[in-house]
Parts: structure tokens; C-alpha cells; sequence
């Protein structure tokens, strides 16, 4: 049969307002495994630190945690790989279809202003060479102007 005995702590055993004799010696605790433990915490790293804070936490507790962390990591994985490769897919479109389209515009572009410069040559070849003798170079400058939809200039 078992039988069962109340133990008290030695703390309680002392009466609240007793003095020590010596009061470096004494701690709360006198066992001598933390006497006699050759442990220094100067050598231990911040991560063996956290690492023994996993008792703390249940394990149930850290079971889900480390499910919400794979599940946060597994999300993450596919929204960076899915804008990676849509990041792929627009640049070279861009590449193969903008990239040719802004030449040929351009090169449009310059085909109307050399058009636009041939006519403007044109024109003003045939008022100082051409045409009848009896009109001058103003008038004919000024009737150039007229059929383009500008103003007379003043003389």
C-alpha cells in the first residue's frame, strides 16, 4: 500500500520576518544540481536560446504553426513563380511585337517628313523659277501661303 506524506519547503518552514546570518549564501533553491551544473551562458547563441523556448510552446500549438508557416511559404513560392513567369511573358511580347511595331512607325514617320520636305521644296522651286513673268516673288509666296490656309504676310 502506498502511503503519502506532506513535505514542506523549507522557505515556508521560516517565519516571514527572519534574518539570515548569512545572506549571500542563500537561494532559493539549494539543490545541487544547479550547484554543481558546469553550464555557462555566455556560450550559448541566441538560436540555442530560442530553441529551448520550444518547450514552452504545446505541441499541438507548434504543430500549427509550423503548418501556417508552410502554407504562408507554399503561397508565397507559387505568387513569386506565377509573376516571374507572366513577367516573362510580357517582356518578350513586348520584345517580339512592340519593339517592331515602334520602327515601322517610326520609320512612317520619316517617310512623311521627307514627303512633307520634297512637297515644300517643290513649291518653293516652281515661285522662284517658274510661272509668268509678270507676277513677283512675294505674290507667288503669298499665293503659296493663301493655298495652304495661311495668311497673307504684310509687306
Amino acid at each position: 500500500m502506498v502511503t503519502l506524506t506532506e513535505v514542506e519547503d523549507e522557505h515556508f518552514q521560516e517565519h516571514p520576518g527572519a534574518q539570515y546570518e548569512d545572506d549571500e549564501d542563500y537561494t532559493d533553491t539549494e539543490s545541487e544540481i544547479s550547484n554543481d551544473s558546469d553550464f555557462d551562458a555566455t556560450d550559448e547563441t541566441f538560436a540555442e536560446r530560442l530553441y529551448a523556448l520550444r518547450d514552452i510552446v504545446p505541441p499541438k500549438t507548434r504543430g500549427w504553426i509550423a503548418d501556417s508557416a508552410s502554407s504562408i511559404s507554399n503561397r508565397a513560392w507559387s505568387v513569386m513563380s506565377f509573376g516571374g513567369k507572366s513577367a516573362w511573358v510580357i517582356t518578350t511580347s513586348i520584345l517580339f511585337l512592340g519593339v517592331p511595331f515602334a520602327l515601322s512607325f517610326h520609320e512612317d514617320l520619316q517617310y512623311a517628313a521627307m514627303e512633307q520636305e520634297y512637297n515644300m521644296r517643290q513649291s518653293g522651286g516652281d515661285m522662284l523659277t517658274g510661272g509668268a513673268e509678270d507676277q513677283s516673288t512675294a505674290d507667288k509666296v503669298g499665293a503659296a501661303l493663301a493655298a495652304e490656309g495661311q495668311a497673307k504676310p504684310a509687306l
